[in-house]
């Protein structure tokens, strides 16, 4: 049959026949792993598995995960594939709960993939799998103790006391009185982060060119490397070593590096003692970089410890600005609660003379339950990741979760699931009273994750958005303006629950 065709034409038809099986093959191997273990699933298609519209930028991570979640209602869990990897979506709060707490120790790992020699910032505590992980969150935990909080406190107040400072002069300047929120509250987390973590003034509150703020603003951005990266990771972490994609731009992470190195060895080098998570991280370098005594396997880098003051750094500006964002713009939108909180806050100061300090922030039971409601709707991440280290038997279940198994926890899906939270849509701190918590199960509100690998900078995290947000409400109203927009759009090549379009909101005056 084939002397139909010349020569030339199969010399070119054959190969690439073969190259096509080949692909088809590596792509589709593992599609039949749920079906075998008798798990729900969502039908895969080759080479994209269920993640084509992900990949293509159509939809946005938070919408693809929650379509997903809904497809498998009525089940515990249910498998899905991105590209040709497997992965297990739990739904079950119960289980949900095994796997971040009562069971952690068969899932203590992300099962994030990062080419630390390409990136060496990420070789952190957010990426680092056991034990390596343990052994630096147990030596970095000290820094954020309740005595640790209190100390930075009057630090955090000072950041406060310019970001007023700002605003006020930003408004002076702007007749209509607007302003893109966003900007400003990534301004004061960095100035916080800065000077309580660090020991630096940084200016970036006041300063448009601060160096910190210009290269902070653009680890996050959405960009095509952000989007190629993930491309390459949904294909392989075997393809994305081979391209060395970086996790940050090669520029910021070139300035961070060199910035939080020469502060520790700055500080080293001059005998300086603050109270700060620098002061943490040097005793971490004593104890696992320069100690003679430890194993060579049991060893750090000095770039470990750079790359845990760079995730500090990241972590605590980014998540923290936009939640103070989003809190804003819930309130400008919802006049009741804005006023009710308001309310709170000026009956509370009048009895503690005026004076705001971290006692009184504590004493805030509804703003807490504000900023609960705020975390709810726009968590700062998506969902959480975990991989089995070990054959895992579930429960009151047939299935074992089979060591390597990547899974996905999806936190926005429950955060919008309205078994659990009642019209979802709408902005309700009610759900977070006293009363309404103890009706709801655990395992369905994870904002900061749970179990050993919670955020570790949760609380610092709540003391910096809650002094923040007292001092505008006290001295502003927020409203939306022409510019707001209604509703808001996430960006779809963020890495983290981002508005696409800023947020803009109109600030008036309060009348002492």
């Amino acid at each position: 049959m084939f002397s139909y065709f010349p020569s030339w034409c199969l010399n070119i038809v054959v190969p690439v026949l073969i190259v096509f099986l080949i692909t088809y093959y590596f792509c589709t191997l593992t599609f039949n792993k749920w079906e075998k273990l008798n798990v729900p699933y969502i039908k895969p298609i080759p080479l994209f598995g269920n993640f084509l519209t992900v990949a293509l930028g159509i939809v946005h991570p938070v919408d693809f995960y929650r379509s997903i979640y809904y497809k498998l209602a009525g089940n515990k869990y249910g498998g899905i594939f991105q590209m040709r990897t497997p992965y297990l979506m739990i739904r079950d709060p119960g289980i949900i709960n095994n796997v971040l707490i009562k069971d952690f120790s068969y899932f203590p790992d992300r099962g994030i993939y990062s080419d630390f020699s390409v990136n060496p910032l990420s070789n952190n505590l957010f990426f680092m799998n056991n034990p390596q992980w343990k052994v630096i969150r147990n030596k970095l935990s000290p820094a954020f103790t309740s005595g640790k909080l209190k100390l930075m406190y009057n630090q955090i107040k000072e950041c406060g006391d310019e970001l007023m400072k700002t605003i006020r002069n930003n408004l002076a300047e702007n007749h209509n009185n607007e302003m893109e929120v966003r900007d400003v509250m990534g301004k004061y987390s960095t100035e916080v982060i800065g000077s309580c973590a660090f020991g630096l003034k940084l200016n970036a509150i006041s300063d448009e060119k601060s160096a910190f703020r210009k290269y902070g603003k653009n680890l996050f951005r959405p960009s095509l490397r952000i989007l190629l990266r993930e491309l390459s990771l949904m294909i392989s972490p075997v393809f994305l070593k081979i391209v060395k994609l970086k996790d940050f731009p090669a520029e910021a992470g070139e300035f961070f590096h060199s910035a939080f190195h020469e502060t520790i060895t700055y500080r080293e080098k001059n005998n300086i003692v603050r109270n700060d998570f620098v002061q943490i991280l040097m005793q971490a370098r004593r104890d696992l970089v320069l100690n003679q005594n430890l194993p060579p396997n049991d060893k750090f880098t000095e770039t470990q410890i750079v790359a845990n003051a760079f995730v500090m750094f990241a972590a605590g500006f980014e998540t923290v600005s936009t939640a103070m964002s989003f809190c804003l713009y819930e309130l400008a939108l919802k006049k009741h609660i804005q006023d009710r909180l308001r309310e709170e806050i000026k009956s509370k100061m009048s009895k503690n003379n005026g004076v705001i300090d971290s006692e009184f922030l504590i004493d805030l039971n509804y703003l807490d339950m504000v900023l609960a409601e705020t975390l709810r709707k726009y968590p700062p991440t998506f969902a959480l990741f975990r991989k089995a280290s070990q054959d895992y038997c579930v429960p009151n279940d047939s299935l074992i979760i089979e060591k390597g198994q990547k899974i996905i926890i999806p936190i926005y899906s429950l955060h919008y699931d309205a078994k659990y939270f009642p019209d979802p849509e709408i902005f309700d701190p009610h759900r977070f009273s006293p009363e309404e918590k103890s009706k709801r199960q655990s395992g369905t509100y994870l904002p900061f994750g749970d179990g050993p690998r919670i955020c570790i900078g949760k609380r610092f995290a709540e003391l910096e958005m809650k002094l923040a947000l007292v001092e505008i409400l006290s001295k502003f109203e927020v409203e939306p303006c022409e510019k707001t927009e209604i509703p808001i759009k996430f960006s779809k090549q963020a890495l983290i629950v981002m508005p696409e379009n800023g947020i803009w909101l109109k600030f008036k005056q309060i009348c002492s």
